[in-house]
């Protein structure tokens, strides 16, 4: 009886354990869709810097300092309404109880990106770091099971997630599969790097470089 007891306990137990496993994978990726829908709004940016390109650089100039002050004022006990909410809810357990980097480094690539390089490397580069690093994260956290070591957590099938993404994108762009080529390659490496938030300002500035660089 006690033997059967203790087998029924420890069935209970892997199943809980198993349970939350679950829930806490499903909390990533709403954690992640959360911060990913960051970026794919960050895809405007060429569009409208297309429109009034001045305007785009002063849009992002002002939306990333209003959110470092937002997020400041946040950190100080003072509840910000929308952004406190909105920066909880995208929050990794990485990031709680201190500032939220991420909404920063990718109001400052996309800005970078525009400023250093004309078109169509600028929209070459944001769309990299939108759809590039967007869906690698999201695949990756979904469905990436392939993690060997020297990616240091990052997935295989976010890495390829990353290379369709910004190929198909800069083929768009460019209609030039060499371009489309070298800035996906570019994307996917850098992505694979383990900068954290600051891959979201490294990204941008490496894929619009080589397009550039190449197109020369």
């Amino acid at each position: 009886m006690e033997k059967v007891s203790a087998k029924k306990i420890g069935i209970n137990i892997s199943r809980l354990v198993r349970f939350d496993a679950e829930a806490l994978g499903f909390q990533e990726i709403k954690t992640e869709l959360v911060r990913k829908s960051m970026h794919f709004l960050i895809a405007l940016s060429p569009s409208m810097a297309a429109i009034n390109r001045p305007f785009t650089v002063a849009l992002l100039m002002v939306g990333t300092f209003f959110y470092a002050c937002m997020e400041t004022l946040r950190l100080a006990g003072v509840e910000v309404p929308l952004v406190s909410s909105l920066t909880s809810m995208a929050s990794r357990p990485r990031d709680r109880d201190r500032f939220v980097l991420g909404p920063v480094t990718l109001g400052l690539g996309a800005l970078l990106a525009l400023l250093l390089y004309p078109s169509p490397a600028a929209a070459i580069a944001i769309y990299a770091l939108a759809f590039g690093d967007g869906f690698a994260s999201l695949i990756g956290k979904a469905f990436g099971q392939h993690r060997p070591g020297f990616m240091r957590g990052k997935s295989v099938e976010g890495s390829l997630a990353c290379f369709g993404a910004v190929f198909f994108t800069a083929y768009q762009v460019s209609l030039n599969s060499r371009t489309a080529l070298i800035a996906a390659v570019t994307a996917t490496l850098v992505e694979a790097l383990p900068l954290e938030d600051y891959d979201n300002i490294a990204l941008p500035i490496s894929v619009g470089f080589m397009v550039q660089l190449t197109a020369l």
